[in-house]
């Protein structure tokens, strides 16, 4: 029996630039070739990548994390175009990541009050917009803001924190919670409406992460929607080592469809095809309950039909893909999350280097995994047995 490709199968290969400059060369069955072209042949259809506004210190030192400034997402732009995929621009509206953790505020931005900061959103979102349409087409999909569960660009944009061991949001008087929503829908719209003007058909993307966290997502799109702001879908972070069952995800996809009325889309998810790191540190844990599937190749493989499966079930069609988490992302000497320069702007200081290596979907020398085609293929059974594992 034939299923149908979900329409957006992706891949976040933002850190591309980075680890190929340190040395990293991709390959597959064809031979050693261009990664973007690699992913296209597997199935893959779209690039997401993200944005930062300036990451770099005072002295110009790189942040890493792939560095990813304006210039860096055009090159990587211009070459998935060249492969024929679609794009995903991710704004984070910091120098470096924004996350639940942390929503830095660009270091220039820092004088600003309210008014200046939704100004700086409005033409920092036009430039990125305008300049990825000049260099590679309008984006089929622009992210305003990057997980921006506890809101975006601190102190102006925070909300209520929300915990996820205890699935509750922190006690805010309410007249205060009300007003930090309203900030918080202000930039977002800002960032938005600058959207719509540059790139009328490109499709505006809000995210969070904690995908199989049903009330997050009611609570907090309720506060959104209400306030008007504009946007076209949904997108989700979904670890199932951190986020809750698959089912989870699948009620929450189903309820935010009946309640809002919006596509849903996974925009960052991964899972490991080994237990071990080749880079020593590791953000898996296999010996975690939640990590239900082995981590094996064969395993990797079978959570992401699973998901597909679970995205493909939306009512109405409106799951419309999903996109993976820095697949690309090899254990070359040299490679990290974070500068000490980018710990430092963050306000997190950790072990530097790279976790996620075991969680790529290709092997430490860069050869394609059979697994990748569960990805492009994101159609159900991927014809992966346990004989295919390297």
């Amino acid at each position: 029996m034939t299923t149908t490709p979900l329409p957006v199968r992706g891949a976040d290969v933002s850190m591309t630039a980075e680890i190929e400059a340190l040395g990293a060369r991709f390959s597959d069955a064809v031979g050693t070739r261009d990664l973007f072209a690699i992913l296209a042949d597997h199935g893959v259809n779209l690039a997401r990548l993200r944005v930062w506004v300036d990451p770099t210190d005072a002295e110009g030192r790189p942040y890493q994390g792939g560095t990813n400034d304006l210039d860096t997402t055009l090159r990587l732009a211009e070459r998935a175009r060249a492969a024929g995929l679609g794009l995903m621009v991710d704004l984070h509206y910091s120098d470096f990541w924004a996350d639940p953790k942390k929503q830095s505020l660009p270091r220039s931005w820092r004088h600003l009050d309210m008014r200046g900061v939704c100004d700086a959103v409005a033409a920092h979102t036009s430039d990125v917009v305008d300049a990825v349409r000049g260099a590679a087409g309008s984006p089929e999909w622009v992210q305003v803001g990057n997980e921006t569960t506890n809101g975006m660009l601190w102190p102006f944009g925070r909300t209520p924190k929300y915990d996820l061991e205890s699935r509750t949001f922190a006690a805010v008087p309410v007249e205060e919670a009300r007003a930090q929503y309203d900030r918080l829908a202000t930039l977002l719209q800002a960032g938005s409406a600058a959207v719509r003007a540059a790139a009328p058909g490109s499709r505006i993307v809000l995210h969070l992460d904690a995908g199989g966290a049903a009330d997050l997502y009611r609570r907090w799109f309720d506060e959104i929607t209400a306030r008007g702001v504009d946007f076209d879908a949904v997108g989700l972070s979904y670890y199932p080592l951190w986020h809750g069952s698959l089912d989870d995800l699948r009620a929450n996809l189903h309820a935010i469809v009946k309640r809002f009325d919006r596509d849903v889309i996974v925009v960052e998810t991964a899972y490991a095809h080994r237990p071990d790191n080749p880079a020593g540190m590791s953000m898996f844990d296999a010996a975690s309950p939640a990590a239900v599937y082995p981590p094996s190749v064969v395993g990797q493989a079978r959570y992401l039909d699973d998901l597909a499966a679970v995205v493909r079930g939306v009512p109405g069609g409106r799951g419309v893909g999903i996109v993976y988490w820095e697949p690309a992302w090899l254990p070359v000497a040299g490679t990290s999350w974070a500068s000490d320069a980018g710990m430092a702007y963050g306000d997190d200081i950790a072990e530097p280097g790279n976790g996620w290596a075991n969680q790529t979907l290709f092997d430490e020398r860069g050869r394609a995994l059979a697994s990748l085609t569960a990805l492009g293929a994101a159609s159900g059974r991927c014809g992966l047995t346990r004989g295919e594992e390297s």
